[in-house]
């Protein structure tokens, strides 16, 4: 615990972020970290997501990728947890490059409690752990989903999606990114391996770009579709909201759909900070 003393915990005000967080939908006011913050370590910088449940597959394209975007100078950012975030962290930190760690949960807590010793190499090797909670906050479901607009957002060039099912939370932050009108880079994976099917599903409808080697990130050789991310039942919500807030059976009336459809879409766009709620109402943000 004597650590907690070496690195004491700070604030940042909204008007020191980095210009591209400022932007995001949301934002902050404020962000508690531990490390030295400079705004130039964002200057290159990309998000690096995917599964929890990491393959041997996945540990293969970090261990090719990273090694060739710290030569490059990329400070990595990912969220601290199991699968591929732990090891785009480790895999930073072996390079001798930057690692940024963006918590679910508040700084004082360690989750996995396993990446303590990797939550001090961070800092020790000039990087930083953020978190926008409540220094003693748990983390809760709800909380990880909210962080992944943090991820997108203090990425100068964009997200690197590596494995990642269609119920994975990474595909929140690939939609985030696209929303910041950011590169949304994804590497692909067997047709027939369910982790996948999120990937796969990002390059093909999404107009991800397809990353296959380090330089199709470092050297921006690809051109990225520019594709509609708002799906029909979506803009439907939020043309309703837009003009009034509205209750779940209000908005079910006025759309003419099951109220349990429509309490499924309204929690997924509330995980995306996309609406919120208040007063049992729900107001487009």
């Amino acid at each position: 615990m004597n650590n907690l003393k070496l690195w004491p915990i700070r604030t940042i005000e909204s008007d020191d972020f980095p210009e591209q967080l400022k932007r995001i939908r949301n934002c902050p006011k404020k962000l508690n970290y531990r490390g030295n913050w400079d705004n130039k370590m964002f200057e290159k910088s990309l998000a690096v997501v995917g599964s929890r449940r990491m393959s041997q597959y996945g540990k293969w394209v970090i261990e090719k990728f990273i090694p060739d975007l710290v030569t490059h100078k990329f400070a990595i950012i990912s969220g601290f947890m199991y699968g591929v975030d732990t090891m785009a962290h480790r895999e930073t930190l072996s390079c001798g490059g930057v690692t940024v760690a963006v918590l679910g949960g508040g700084l004082n807590v360690f989750t996995p409690p396993e990446n303590e010793k990797i939550y001090w190499e961070i800092l020790e090797k000039g990087g930083l752990v953020i978190s926008e909670y409540e220094n003693d906050f748990l983390p809760t479901r709800w909380s990880f989903p909210q962080r992944d607009r943090l991820l997108a957002g203090l990425s100068q060039n964009g997200v690197l999606v590596i494995e990642a099912t269609m119920m994975s939370g990474s595909l929140i932050t690939a939609r985030l990114c696209l929303e910041q009108g950011k590169k949304l880079y994804a590497v692909p994976g067997p047709i027939n391996y369910s982790l996948s099917t999120g990937v796969n599903y990002l390059i093909k409808e999404k107009g991800a770009i397809m990353a296959l080697e380090p330089e199709d990130i470092t050297c921006q050789k690809t051109v990225q579709m520019v594709l509609e991310i708002v799906d029909p039942f979506e803009k439907e919500i939020i043309k309703y909201l837009e003009i009034e807030s509205l209750t779940t059976d209000e908005l079910a009336k006025k759309l003419d759909k099951k109220i349990s459809l429509v309490s499924q879409k309204l929690m997924i766009m509330n995980m995306e900070n996309k609406v919120g709620e208040n007063l049992g109402k729900w107001i487009y943000k």
